[in-house]
């Protein structure tokens, strides 16, 4: 029978407790204390010496109640442990302060054919150095990879609070591919595409046929049409919808980096190398998607490298001898002709084929006819939110211009326009005069009809904002309240522009 006893807290009260026990001949299990409490495991105690008991012990001067529990504090927090334990689907080790194993979780168990408990942490892993990195850095070390019994994982350390050791946790590597792809933005698939113009809907009508179809897709599009949302939306309805979604822009880094990025490296593999290895997107994916934007930007030697992929499935990291092979499926999109690069021998044709499986053309802005005005306004709605200004409107002046423009920079472009309007305009309804529909000038001997690359317009249209602004917010601090942004990104970019001009 278990007993709590709770008493006004004075010198020598447990004593008298527990003496009232010893004088009965009654074998106490456990005792525990937690002022102004004691609870007493006495598997002898039966219920009539209890009666006694109970009248003696409110006798001792300062108790104040005692009933009878099913179960002691300790052993409830323990029951709850092992249930919480149990429920975690990741393997979990807890260490004492030297780095020892305490306590290992069902999942681990599984994963360990002989008792972790019972073996040098360094060895567990066969990381000789772990230990020592462990209690030197106290307990606070970046994610690593780690084998165990020939199966790779990435430890996550987390120290426990006064020194008092760490709870280590093994992930697969496509678990943390879940988080990554959960951290990037999301869409709930074909339904959040914002337009009914017939492009529009032929899109999406052979996007969906396409969604379900396992195999490489290739989407092409001018830049700006929104070819990552279409991927994403077409992940969202695959079979894989529950899988990760992850990115990679192959025209954004240079080819070392894209190459780590996307096959990741093995312990040792260069200098500066993270130690233990880095997984890459392939296999942080694990059988979700990859997206490969800009793929006509992708060095000859990583087509090779993509295309060994494609054909069996496998691949090596930097650096390492070890096959892995991984069930993701590739979906990639580029605005450059890759029939075109083929013939000029810039682009594997091998690769193209092995991509262009299934395909999708995304229609540019300027075909797309009243869905530039359907964009503008939600565009203009999501604006008004992000600066916390009123909401506001666009004067029906302003239609037949957003309707005849040809877009260059396509949806992007238009973002970024209506982004800049609202910023600048604090009526509630946006004139044409507010919207800075300016065509950049020729150079001379130039095309005409050649737009303005996307990150030159961008820029243009970010530094006459900047200027606008900057006349009504003189500070940088103002400025990024105004825009709802931070000072140092605002400040960033003032110097940038030379804001204000000397």
């Amino acid at each position: 029978m278990r007993i709590h006893v709770t008493f006004i807290d004075r010198v020598g009260i447990t004593q008298e407790v527990l003496a009232l026990l010893g004088a009965r001949n009654l074998n106490l299990d456990a005792v525990e204390m937690v002022p102004p409490n004691v609870y007493i495991d006495a598997p002898t105690l039966q219920p009539q010496v209890l009666e006694e008991l109970h009248h003696s012990l409110l006798q001792v001067h300062g108790v104040q109640t005692v009933t009878v529990i099913d179960i002691l504090p300790s052993q409830r927090g323990r029951l709850q442990l092992d249930a919480l334990l149990e429920a975690m689907s990741d393997p979990v080790l807890l260490l004492d302060d030297q780095a020892r194993v305490l306590l290992a979780n069902p999942a681990f168990e599984r994963c360990c054919p002989s008792p972790p408990t019972q073996q040098v942490l360094g060895e567990l892993f066969n990381d000789a150095a772990l230990t020592g990195e462990l209690l030197e850095h106290g307990f606070r070390l970046p994610m690593r990879e780690v084998s165990l019994h020939g199966q790779s994982f990435l430890l996550d350390v987390v120290p426990l609070a006064g020194a008092a050791g760490a709870l280590l946790t093994l992930y697969e590597p496509s678990r943390i591919g879940g988080s990554l792809s959960a951290l990037q933005e999301q869409t709930d698939g074909f339904a959040t595409l914002i337009g009914g113009s017939a492009p529009m809907r032929e899109l999406v009508a052979r996007a969906q046929r396409l969604a379900g179809l396992d195999a490489p897709l290739l989407i092409h599009g001018e830049t700006g049409t929104g070819k990552e949302l279409i991927a994403r939306a077409s992940h969202a309805a695959s079979n894989r919808s529950g899988e990760p979604f992850l990115a990679l822009n192959c025209a954004a880094l240079p080819e070392s980096l894209a190459e780590s990025e996307l096959f990741g490296y093995a312990p040792g593999a260069f200098t500066g190398a993270q130690r233990g290895g880095k997984p890459g997107l392939l296999e942080l994916a694990g059988k979700g998607t990859v997206f490969l934007d800009e793929i006509g930007e992708m060095s000859p030697y990583l087509q090779a490298k993509l295309l060994r992929f494609l054909n069996d499935g496998s691949f090596r990291r930097i650096g390492g001898e070890r096959e892995i092979r991984v069930g993701v499926r590739i979906i990639s999109a580029t605005h450059r002709d890759l029939k075109q690069m083929v013939a000029a021998g810039s682009f594997r044709e091998d690769l193209y084929y092995r991509l262009n499986v299934l395909n999708l053309e995304v229609p540019p802005l300027r075909e797309r006819g009243r869905d530039i005005l359907t964009l503008a306004e939600a565009f203009l709605d999501q604006a008004c939110k992000q600066i916390r200004r009123s909401p506001c409107r666009l004067a029906p002046s302003t239609h037949a211009a957003l309707l005849e423009h040809r877009w260059p920079g396509n949806v992007r472009q238009l973002q970024n326009l209506i982004f800049r309007a609202a910023a600048i305009c604090e009526r509630p309804l946006i004139e044409l005069a507010d919207l800075d529909m300016r065509e950049r000038q020729p150079a001379p001997g130039g095309d005409e009809d050649e737009p303005e690359s996307l990150e030159a317009s961008l820029a243009r249209h970010e530094r006459d904002l900047l200027s606008r602004l900057y006349a009504r917010y003189p500070s940088s601090r103002r400025l990024a309240e105004r825009l709802g942004t931070s000072h140092t990104a605002i400040a960033k970019r003032l110097r940038k522009y030379g804001i204000p001009e000397a």
